[in-house]
C-alpha cells in the first residue's frame, strides 16, 4: 500500500499511480524498522537490508552488486572525516541504490515500459537497470547534461530525448510522455528513497553499529537527505541507536530553494529563479518533497547550507588532492567541511560522515573546462 504525503489517501501499489489525485507524492513504509538481527549476513551490498526494502521476490531482484561501498577515513584540515564512496556504485553514482530498488519493484508489478527525466546520473542508472530487467526505457535529459552521462544512457539501449531549456522543462516533457507509459521519476517514486537509505545503514554498520554525529549530503531534490533520515529513524525506532545524527543538506547558491526556505523558517520551499551551477546534479528549483527534506533536517538539529561556485570548485580540488575524484556536484561537501570546521560546528572528537555521490569520470568535459577557467 502507498500513502499520500499530502492528503493521506491510500492506494494499492498495483494501481501504478505515480502521483496522488491531490498532487501529493506517495510514500511507502517499511513494515518493521531495521534491527541488527535482520541483516542478511550472506548478502553483499544493499540487499543485506532486504527486510526493510519493498521488494518481496528474490527472483525479481535487479542487482549489479550496488552498495557495500567503502567508508574511508581521511584528514580534512587536520580533522578526521569518514568519506562514504558511493561514486563506486556500478554506474558511477549513489543513484544505483534507488534504481535497483525501483526497477526490482516495477518488475514485480509487471511494468514493461518506463519514462524518466534526469540531469544525468539517475538516467544512466535507470537505463542500466532497465536493460537488465528487460524494461523499455525512455530518458529525458536537459540539453546541457554531461555528454559522458548521455553516452552512458544510450549505451545501455535506452531511448535518449534531449530537451532544450531548464531542468524543469525536462520534467514537463517527461510527464507529458508518461501519459502513455509508467512515469518512473526517481523524484516522485515511493521506492527510490528506500533504496537510497541503505547507504546510511552501511555507515552505521561500518562504524561499528553506531550513528555518526553528523552527515553531510549534496541536496537538489533531497533524496539523500530523505534516505538518510529514513534509515536513522528506523534504527532509532528499533533501539539500535540512541540519537539521530545532524543532517546537513548542501546546495549551490545559484540554485538553493531548500536553503532559502530553511533560512526563512518556511515549511516548504518556494519556486525560485535559478542560475547555472557547476553542481548540475543538484540544480533543482522545485523539489518535489521539499517540505519533507526541511522537516528531516530540522528534526535532526542540522541545517541547509548553500555555497558559491568558487567554494564548490575549491572543494573539488582539495578532494582530488586526497585521491577522491568526484564530479563537481559531489564536491560541494568540501566547501561545507571548510565552512563547518571554521565555524566550529564540527570538529575534533566528532564522527562526521560525508557522502560522495558521483564519479568525476562522468564529468570529464566539465572538469577540463573548469581547470581552464575556474569560477571567479
Amino acid at each position: 500500500m502507498l500513502t499520500c504525503s499530502r492528503c493521506s489517501q491510500i492506494v494499492e501499489e498495483s494501481s501504478l499511480a505515480w502521483r496522488c489525485s491531490c498532487g501529493g507524492a506517495f510514500e511507502w513504509s517499511s513494515p518493521e524498522p531495521l534491527r541488527r538481527a535482520a541483516i542478511r549476513r550472506d548478502e553483499a551490498g544493499m540487499w543485506r537490508y532486504v527486510s526493510s526494502l519493498p521488494v518481496t521476490s528474490h527472483s525479481s531482484r535487479i542487482s549489479m552488486g550496488e552498495g557495500g561501498t567503502p567508508l574511508v577515513q581521511a584528514e580534512w584540515n587536520g580533522v578526521p572525516v569518514f568519506f562514504k564512496l558511493d561514486f563506486l556504485c556500478p554506474t558511477g553514482s549513489y543513484k544505483d541504490r534507488g534504481m535497483s530498488c525501483v526497477v526490482s519493484r516495477l518488475k514485480e508489478l509487471g511494468v514493461k515500459e518506463v519514462v524518466e527525466d534526469s540531469s544525468g546520473n539517475a538516467g544512466s542508472s535507470m537505463a542500466a537497470y532497465c536493460a537488465i530487467a528487460g524494461i523499455h526505457c525512455r530518458i529525458y535529459v536537459p540539453d546541457y547534461a554531461s555528454q559522458a552521462k548521455c553516452v552512458q544512457i544510450e549505451s545501455s539501449g535506452a531511448e535518449l530525448v534531449r530537451v532544450p531549456g531548464s531542468r524543469e522543462d525536462t520534467t514537463l516533457a517527461a510527464e507529458e510522455a508518461a501519459r502513455a507509459s509508467y512515469y518512473a521519476s526517481h523524484n516522485w517514486n515511493p521506492y527510490f528513497p528506500h533504496g537510497v537509505k541503505t547507504f546510511a545503514f552501511e555507515i552505521w554498520e561500518q562504524m561499528g553499529f553506531q550513528a555518526p554525529d553528523a552527515v553531510l549530503l549534496p541536496a537538489g531534490q533531497g533524496s539523500l537527505v530523505l534516505g538518510c533520515s529514513l534509515a536513522f529513524d528506523e534504527l532509532f525506532a528499533s533501539g539500535e541507536i540512541e540519537r539521530l545524527p545532524r543532517l546537513y543538506a548542501l546546495q549551490a547558491e545559484n540554485c538553493s530553494p531548500l536553503e532559502s526556505a530553511f533560512r526563512r523558517g518556511l515549511p516548504a520551499p518556494e519556486p525560485i529563479e535559478k542560475r547555472e551551477t557547476i553542481a548540475e546534479g543538484i540544480s533543482t528549483a522545485e523539489p518535489v518533497r521539499g517540505g519533507m527534506v526541511l522537516d528531516a533536517v530540522r528534526k535532526s538539529g542540522g541545517a541547509v547550507l548553500a555555497y558559491s561556485e568558487r567554494a564548490i570548485w575549491e572543494g573539488f580540488v582539495k578532494l582530488a588532492k586526497i585521491g577522491l575524484y568526484v564530479e563537481p556536484t559531489s564536491a560541494i561537501v568540501g566547501a561545507a567541511l571548510d565552512d563547518l570546521e571554521a565555524r566550529g560546528e564540527i570538529g575534533e572528537g566528532e564522527r562526521v560522515a560525508v557522502l560522495l555521490s558521483g564519479s568525476g569520470l562522468k564529468a570529464t568535459d566539465k572538469i577540463v573546462s573548469l581547470y581552464e577557467t575556474p569560477p571567479a
